[in-house]
């Protein structure tokens, strides 16, 4: 049996979290780990951490304001940067992950909003999304977090995306 610890970040996480993603050659920003626990102390962020069988497997976090516009205006928390390491897949911890900043958003909040990829790496986050009730909100793909209006030529980047929202009023807190 698995065992499936989902939990927010401490400051004794850092290193191991840093070093999950130098291992994996996951590409952040030098102070990405220690601005990840200064914004969950303020408020600003939640980061979740999933071990699994008390290996750090995955993270994932929601921002209370998003740099994306539509939601910063509605006011809507955005849920970001869902990882699972490849090794730890299949195991229901981004499921668990999502369950968790779910039901944190639903305390506030009627909506909470995610950005998907367009390429074909992103096609589990999509799959998993889709199957959560996440609907596009109807705002159109944008790339660095501006509406891409017809016409317009951008690179297929991570900056690429479609936000996505999905109601919590059926959520339990």
């Amino acid at each position: 049996m698995h065992r499936i610890v989902i939990r927010t970040i401490e400051p004794e996480d850092i290193e191991t979290f840093k070093a999950a993603f130098i291992t994996r050659g996951i590409d952040r920003n030098k102070d990405y780990f220690e601005r990840c626990l200064e914004e969950n102390k303020y408020g600003e962020k939640i980061t979740l951490l999933a071990f699994h069988n008390n290996q750090l497997a995955g993270c994932c976090q929601m921002v209370s304001e998003s740099c994306y516009l539509y939601f910063k205006e509605q006011q809507i928390p955005e849920i970001n940067d869902l990882i699972v390491f490849p090794e730890f897949r299949r195991n229901g911890i981004a499921t668990r992950m999502m369950d968790e900043l779910e039901r944190i958003a639903a305390k506030h909040h009627n909506t909470v909003g995610l950005g998907v990829g367009l390429y074909k790496d992103y096609s589990s986050a999509l799959k998993l999304y889709i199957n959560r009730g996440y609907m596009p909100d109807q705002q159109g793909v944008t790339y660095k977090n501006r509406t891409v209006k017809p016409g317009t030529t951008v690179q297929v980047d991570d900056h690429l995306l479609l936000y996505f929202v999905r109601e919590l009023s059926s959520l339990t807190v």
